[in-house]
């Protein structure tokens, strides 16, 4: 399934007017294979999207992307809220997973990496 052109140039105005908002990548031999946007409160930083490309996925490249960004971020609390086809990589990446409610009915979940974890 392709990202939708006007829900991508919509995110990408968010990030280049909102300076809270933030968008790091993960490069191999000169080439980005794994890029995520965040948005940065005073104490924590949410990830709103990360993808990885597709002939690189299960290498750790999100997951390393993921842990460089808390390292920049001088180990402030990360999270982001995910539903089941990408629990399992928070998981796996380190993230403390609880369920929560859910507007679109499927389950949800919220990650997070820090406040100790």
């Amino acid at each position: 399934m392709f990202p939708d052109p006007q829900r991508v140039a919509a995110a990408l105005t968010a990030y280049a007017n909102d300076p809270t908002r933030l968008v790091f990548a993960w490069y191999v031999r000169g080439q980005p294979v794994s890029a995520a946007g965040i948005q940065v409160s005073e104490n924590a930083a949410e990830v709103l999207h990360i993808g990885t490309a597709a002939q690189c996925r299960g290498q750790g490249y999100g997951r390393a992307l993921l842990h460089g960004i808390r390292a920049h971020l001088g180990g402030m609390t990360l999270s982001a809220d995910t539903d089941e086809q990408a629990v399992e990589f928070y998981r796996q990446s380190g993230f403390d997973v609880i369920p929560m409610p859910s507007v679109w009915g499927g389950p949800r979940f919220r990650c997070t990496i820090g406040r100790g974890g």
